[in-house]
C-alpha cells in the first residue's frame, strides 16, 4: 500500500477501528472516558509514526483488553502486575485532575521487570495487528461487494443479445 494511502488508512483506523477486548462478554463495560482515550492515544501514535516510530497498540488499548480479561478469568502474578501498571499509567495521564482521585497506593505498580515489559509490548503489538487486520478485511469485503453490485448493475443495464 502506498505511503499516503497507508497514512490515511491509519488515521481512519484510529477513529473507527474496533476496540479489541478479551472474549467473554465484558466489552460493553468499558467506560466512555477509556473509549475516547483509546482514540486520542491512537491519534498520538499516528503522529509519532510520522516521525519514524513504529505503529503499535496504545497503553489505553492494552488497559481495556486486560480489564476485560481480568473480569473473565483470574490472571497470574505477572499479568496482574502488568495490568495494574498500565491501568495506573493510563488513569494518571487521562483522569480529570479536578476529581482528586488517584491510583490507590496499595495497588500502584511503578515499574515492570524486563520480561513483563516485553509481554506488555507484545500485547500492544498484537492488539495493533488484530485491529488493522479487521480493518483491512472489512475494506476488502466492502470493495468486493461494491464490485459485485457494479457488475450486477452492468449486467442488468446491458441488453441481452440472445434470449432463449
Amino acid at each position: 500500500m502506498p505511503t499516503i494511502e497507508k497514512g490515511i488508512s491509519d488515521i481512519v483506523g484510529a477513529l473507527s477501528d474496533p476496540i479489541i477486548v478479551f472474549p467473554g462478554g465484558w466489552g460493553d463495560t468499558l467506560s466512555e472516558w477509556l473509549k475516547s482515550t483509546i482514540t486520542l492515544e491512537r491519534l498520538a501514535v499516528n503522529m509519532k509514526a510520522l516521525k519514524g516510530e513504529e505503529m503499535t497498540g496504545t497503553d489505553a488499548e492494552a488497559c481495556a483488553y486486560l480489564m476485560t480479561a481480568s473480569l473473565t478469568q483470574p490472571m497470574d502474578h505477572d499479568w496482574t502486575k502488568i495490568y495494574l501498571y498500565i491501568a495506573g499509567k493510563v488513569y494518571e495521564k487521562w483522569r480529570t485532575k479536578e476529581s482528586g482521585v488517584t491510583m490507590p497506593d496499595d495497588i500502584r505498580v511503578e515499574s515492570l521487570n524486563d520480561d513483563q515489559m516485553r509481554d506488555l509490548n507484545r500485547l500492544k503489538a498484537w492488539l495493533y495487528h488484530k485491529r488493522t487486520t479487521i480493518r483491512l478485511d472489512r475494506d476488502r469485503a466492502e470493495r468486493r461487494q461494491k464490485k459485485e453490485e457494479e457488475a450486477a448493475a452492468r449486467k442488468e443495464a446491458q441488453p441481452a443479445l440472445f434470449e432463449f
